[in-house]
C-alpha cells in the first residue's frame, strides 16, 4: 500500500464514522500519512484525528480512538495504535524485506503509482522557456502516477526541438482554459518557472538534457555542459543508467548460471563478498521503500528534482550491493543468492520506473 493509497484509506475510515453517526464532520479532502515521528510506531502515522477534532467537537484521543476499528479493518492494515495526542500509528501487512521485493517486482514500473485516480486536477502553465517546458513535462507525468488529472498549457507553441529531440509535450497554449462548467471542480493551477536555461540543451541528447534540466532544484541554475555525457562516477546520471544496467547484466549471467530470482532473506553473509549483504542489503532496502514516499512528495511539491535526487541514492546503494549478488568461485548459487538477485532486479526496476517519469532511457547495456 502506497502512501496515497493509504490517506484514501484513511479519509475512508473517517467517512465510515460519520456514515455511521460516530462523528459529526465534513470528510477532508486529504488525509496526510508520514513515517511515524519520535514515540510513533509502525510504518505511517497520520494526524488526521487532531485535523477533524476541532470541527467534530470532541478530543483529538477521543476521535483517534473512533477511527481506529475503522483503519483496523482496512486490508492491508494490521494494527493502529494511538499514540501522543491522538496521532493515528498505522502497521501493514507484509512490510518485511522480501514482501518489498515481492511487491516491487509485481507492481514493476508501477510501483510507487496510485492505483486508480483521485480526482484532483491540476492545470500547469510554463512561460516559453525550454527549461519550463521540460520541467512541466516531468511535473505532469509524476502528478498523473500519483492519480491526478493534468493539463499543461505554455504561452506559445513550444519549440519543435522541445517536443521532438526532448519529448516535452504541451496541451495547448495560452493561457489555462477556465472549468467547463460551473460544477467542475476547480482545478488547481500552477505556474512553472524554474531558473531558465543558460543556454540550449539540445546538443546533449534527449537523456542528458533533461537530466541536466531536471536533476537541479528549480531555484537553481542548471549546468548545460557535456559533463552530463561522459561515463565515469562523477556523473550521476551515468551511475543512474549504470545502475541500472548492471541489474540486468546480472540476471543474464544469473539464468547462465542456473539460478533465479526469489525474494527472501538476504542477510546470511559470506566472508569472501567484498561488502557485507547485511549493510549493503539494508541501506539499499530503505531505498526502495522509500520510493513511493518521493514520489508522493515529488507530485505534491511539483518537484522532479526530489526524484532525480532519490535516483541517485537508490544507484549508489545498488552498486555498493551488486558484488554480493552471484556466487564467486566454485561457491554453489544459493537460496540467499536468489533473494539477492530478487532485490536487484527490484533495485533495477525502480531505477528503471523513475527514469521513465523523467523522460529518461534505461538502457539494458552500457
Amino acid at each position: 500500500m502506497t502512501p496515497v493509497e493509504l490517506s484514501r484509506t484513511v479519509l475512508r475510515a473517517v467517512r465510515r464514522a460519520v456514515d455511521g453517526g460516530e462523528l459529526s464532520v465534513t470528510v477532508p479532502g486529504r488525509a496526510v500519512v508520514t513515517r511515524p515521528g519520535p514515540g510513533g510506531c509502525g510504518d505511517y502515522a497520520t494526524n488526521i484525528a487532531l485535523q477533524i477534532a476541532r470541527p467534530a467537537g470532541q478530543p483529538s484521543a477521543k476521535v483517534a480512538e473512533i477511527l481506529r476499528p475503522h483503519l483496523l479493518d482496512a486490508p492491508g492494515v494490521t494494527d493502529v495504535v494511538v499514540t501522543g495526542p491522538g496521532f493515528l500509528n498505522i502497521s501493514l501487512r507484509d512490510t518485511t524485506p522480501a514482501g518489498l521485493v515481492e511487491e516491487i517486482l509485481r507492481r514493476g514500473l508501477r510501483y510507487g503509482h496510485s492505483d486508480r485516480p483521485t480526482g484532483q486536477i491540476v492545470r500547469l502553465h510554463a512561460p516559453h522557456e525550454v527549461r519550463a517546458v521540460v520541467v512541466m513535462d516531468a511535473i505532469a507525468r509524476i502528478l498523473v502516477s500519483q492519480g491526478a488529472l493534468v493539463r499543461t498549457s505554455s504561452q506559445t507553441p513550444p519549440r519543435p526541438e522541445w517536443t521532438d529531440l526532448l519529448g516535452a509535450h504541451v496541451d495547448a497554449s495560452g493561457t489555462p482554459e477556465a472549468p467547463a462548467t460551473p460544477d467542475a471542480p476547480a482545478p488547481l493551477d500552477v505556474d512553472i518557472r524554474p531558473v531558465p536555461a543558460p543556454a540550449d540543451p539540445t546538443p546533449l541528447g534527449r537523456d542528458a538534457a533533461r537530466w541536466a534540466l531536471l536533476h537541479p532544484a528549480a531555484h537553481d541554475r542548471p549546468r548545460i555542459t557535456d559533463e552530463h555525457l561522459v561515463q565515469r562516477e562523477s556523473n550521476p546520471l551515468f551511475r543512474v543508467r549504470y545502475a541500472h544496467a548492471r541489474t540486468r547484466a546480472l540476471s543474464r549471467n544469473a539464468a547462465d548460471l542456473g539460478f533465479d530470482p526469489h525474494p527472501g532473506d538476504v542477510r546470511p553473509g559470506d566472508p569472501h563478498h567484498p561488502g557485507d549483504p547485511r549493510v549493503t542489503a539494508g541501506v539499499l532496502i530503505a531505498a526502495l521503500a522509500d520510493h513511493p514516499r518521493i514520489l508522493g512528495a515529488a507530485a505534491t511539491a511539483h518537484a522532479p528534482d526530489r526524484l532525480a535526487r532519490h535516483l541517485v541514492t537508490v544507484a549508489d546503494a545498488t552498486l555498493a550491493f551488486l558484488p554480493t549478488v552471484l556466487p564467486l568461485g566454485d561457491e554453489k548459487p544459493s537460496v540467499a543468492h536468489r533473494s539477492r538477485l530478487a532485490l536487484a532486479e527490484a533495485a533495477g526496476t525502480v531505477l528503471a520506473g523513475g527514469l521513465t517519469l523523467l523522460g529518461i532511457d534505461a538502457p539494458d547495456h552500457i
